[in-house]
């Protein structure tokens, strides 16, 4: 079984990096050379520095998920080790699509290599799939109640439909602390027990997620207000609608997805740009800058192999 893994590995690892290479071509490829630096170069140069920021603060939001799941499941690392893993895994999992299984199979790459086993990994995926649901739950509930008339008008829904969503968006994440709370019998799936987060883990999950929807929203709407005249919870609330879409359909980054929801839901304004610039700037840049960091790992780990006989060989 062993020497199967090792002539496998190579071949997935090859083949991740591979399709991260074709998928930042093909989005790119959708796009003229002079139409990307023209949208780039007609956002302001503060709204594009303040809509990496926010791009940053989202990715270091996202770290904080691994570093809470790795305690979640009794093996805690240094935050560096959470924050490579995460960071990689999950800015090659937004561009492939189904993030669950594309980022999770990165995170097993990096975490079964630290110790963890497949259960354990599996828990923190879970995990960490749970503070995704619950940050984007928190936001649209905010975003329902903050701005009502404006979510009956993206949605068309009655405006007491809209008032009672935002409500049950507060009362689901309010039920997920009362179980974390009170509830110690573990969920059982097939084979696999999962136990309910202590209260604080549960605490910081919301938290956590909540803070990274809304710094993705608001790079979303710095490079939307370039363009438009727009308030921050219009498109919180667009970009909640745009993500639950994607997240249901699968589309690697949501191609495509998010920038026709937008575009229909906000279509008084040429769009077009913006979207390109928040493409570039949340999905294209932290992927080359994934799988750079994914290559390096993999060729670490292949140089200490190299020298693990050589090594052994001296001590003999």
């Amino acid at each position: 079984m062993h020497s199967l893994s090792r002539r496998w590995v190579p071949l997935v690892t090859a083949a991740a990096m591979a399709l991260a290479g074709f998928l930042l071509y093909r989005t790119l490829s959708r796009y003229s050379f002079d139409q990307i630096v023209a949208s780039v170069g007609a956002v302001p140069l503060f709204r594009l520095a303040l809509a990496g920021a926010c791009a940053a603060a989202s990715y270091l939001c996202l770290t904080g998920f691994d570093y809470l799941a790795l305690r979640y499941v009794g093996r805690p690392l240094s935050y560096p080790k959470a924050a490579l893993a995460s960071f990689t895994s999950l800015s090659l999992g937004h561009n492939i699509g189904l993030a669950f299984l594309s980022s999770g199979a990165v995170r097993y790459r990096f975490y079964s290599r630290w110790g963890l086993t497949v259960t354990q990994v599996a828990k923190l995926i879970l995990f960490c799939g749970v503070t995704v649901g619950l940050g984007m739950t928190a936001l649209g509930g905010s975003a329902l109640l903050l701005r009502p008339e404006l979510a009956q008008k993206i949605t068309g829904l009655n405006l007491l439909v809209v008032l009672a969503l935002g409500w049950a968006c507060f009362a689901a994440v309010a039920s997920y602390l009362v179980v974390a709370a009170f509830v110690r019998r573990p969920l059982k799936i097939r084979n696999l027990s999962f136990e309910t987060p202590p209260l604080h883990l549960a605490i910081a999950q919301v938290l956590v997620g909540s803070a990274n929807f809304a710094f993705v929203a608001a790079c979303l709407y710095q490079a939307i207000a370039a363009v438009a005249d727009v308030a921050y919870i219009g498109v919180a609330s667009v970009y909640v609608i745009a993500n639950t879409t994607a997240l249901i359909s699968h589309v690697p980054g949501g191609l495509g997805v998010i920038e026709s929801v937008v575009m229909y839901l906000l279509p008084q304004a040429d769009l077009i740009g913006s979207l390109i610039v928040f493409r570039v700037v949340y999905f294209l840049i932290p992927l080359a800058l994934g799988s750079l960091s994914f290559a390096l790992s993999e060729i670490a780990l292949r140089g200490r192999k190299l020298s693990m006989p050589h090594k052994g060989g001296i001590s003999s």
